[in-house]
């Protein structure tokens, strides 16, 4: 059935039940996903699903209740259900349904060209990746991974005030992780790749970029424990940041999950520091034209040279804090309950050439990798202890790489310790949100060491 016409017989319904202002959230997501293993197909999958979800207001109180059935069955699920939970939720935050925004800007989400990418063109592609990786030198040992997926997502958003928006997204995600020897030393690495054009995808960069930085981590040994200026490499300074984005959100600095409290306006980072949220960005992963409440999607400076300028919020968080919502209502699935996330969210690049930075240190290390980031860092303290990998530089040159070493500081020191930005913008692997930076030199991080 089509949703349009189910949303009428939804709205329809709850009125007669005593609903007031309502909302239909439909979504589908699909996914194809392939791995091989020494030539051959190792993993393979297709999947769908997809579902709407209702929510609205029954005496005061806001319902809500979702269901996979996209037919007249989900009209009778989806109003009992809602005004069941209506009925017994207890909650002194004031929800509403959102009228709309006055403006959406369009963003260019679906590749045409994707989609009609044969099943045997990705199988082929990702072959030939692995057969490449093999190729390129006489020490790649194995290759742990080596996947492509590709993700289509669609969304559709109505309500009884009058909002009706909707937006169709794909993305297509190679990732390799590759395994070298020497001499009975081991070391790895990975590379990636995410876009909306297949035919940009480069097997030959793909594997040179995994196989050639797994290399120049032989010989690595640690270091003398000491405090060091550290340049934390485009990825890793993406993965630290990802770690500790949700201090940004307007719902844990409202329920002290941040220490961010009443800090708007005051200074909390370095000068060369500029944090922005685009959701308009092009070829971003998590680009988006409106957020899951139906609020326009835009722009937003977090921090403006050190400076908070906002946090991120949805409708909820923004009316407790007496602000405008800034379109980062988030719900993963059409499951989900509303929370606030960003979406594409990253430092903003500078002028520094990444060489530039290197020569620039007398002493001090190359951050190129970071573990344990979901178990040695504490998102509300800002406290992290890191092991890592890298290398040395002493006179402004690499000397050696470097690993079994471990990294602690404090986030918040960190803001407030950069000393250069990069201009070598890069992107983490995304989940949900899309978090980038480009390399950071900062000083005085404690190294565990030898």
């Amino acid at each position: 059935m089509d949703i349009a016409e189910l949303k009428e017989l939804i709205f329809d319904e709850g009125k007669n039940q005593g609903f007031t202002d309502m909302e239909v959230y439909y979504q589908s997501n699909s996914e194809f996903s392939c791995k091989v293993y020494k030539g051959e197909i190792d993993d393979y999958s297709m999947s769908q699903e997809g579902g709407i979800s209702f929510r609205g207001i029954y005496n005061g109180n806001m319902g809500y209740a979702y269901t996979e059935k996209i037919d007249e069955s989900a009209v009778e699920i989806l109003i009992s259900i809602a005004k069941e939970n209506a009925e017994i939720i207890e909650s002194d935050d004031k929800e509403f349904i959102f009228k709309g925004s006055n403006n959406y800007n369009k963003v260019d989400l679906y590749s045409t060209d994707l989609s009609t990418v044969s099943q045997e063109d990705k199988i082929q592609f990702i072959k030939e990746l692995e057969d490449t990786v093999y190729k390129l030198d006489d020490r790649v040992k194995s290759v742990n991974f080596c996947t492509y997926q590709d993700h289509e997502n669609e969304r559709k958003l109505y309500n009884t005030k009058g909002l009706n928006t909707s937006e169709k997204s794909n993305i297509a995600i190679v990732y390799l992780e590759v395994i070298v020897t020497d001499n009975k030393e081991i070391q790895n690495s990975f590379s990636f790749e995410i876009g909306h054009n297949f035919k940009e995808l480069d097997p030959k960069l793909l594997a040179k970029k995994a196989v050639d930085k797994a290399i120049s981590y032989l010989g690595a040994k640690p270091i003398k424990s000491k405090n060091y200026t550290v340049l934390l490499q485009n990825m890793a300074a993406a993965d630290l940041l990802q770690t500790f984005t949700c201090i940004f959100s307007g719902e844990n600095v409202q329920k002290g999950r941040s220490l961010l409290k009443d800090k708007l306006g005051e200074t909390i980072g370095s000068l060369p520091i500029t944090i922005v949220d685009d959701p308009l960005m092009n070829n971003g992963v998590a680009s988006r034209s409106f957020d899951s409440e139906g609020v326009a999607s835009e722009r937003i400076t977090v921090i403006e040279e050190g400076i908070l300028r906002s946090l991120l919020h949805n409708l909820k968080t923004a009316q407790k804090d007496g602000v405008e919502p800034t379109g980062h209502g988030y719900k993963s699935s059409y499951k989900g309950t509303i929370k606030v996330a960003p979406s594409n969210f990253y430092i903003q690049p500078g002028l520094n050439k990444y060489d530039d930075l290197v020569s620039s240190m007398e002493e001090g290390l190359i951050i190129t990798e970071l573990e344990g980031l979901h178990s040695g860092a504490n998102p509300v303290s800002g406290d992290f202890s890191l092991a890592a990998k890298g290398y040395y530089v002493k006179e402004g040159k690499v000397e050696r790489p470097v690993n079994q070493i471990t990294i602690a500081s404090n986030f918040y020191e960190i803001l407030q310790n950069i000393e250069s930005v990069g201009n070598d913008l890069a992107f983490t692997t995304p989940s949900g949100a899309y978090i980038g930076s480009p390399t950071l030199k900062i000083k005085d991080i404690s190294v565990a060491g030898e």
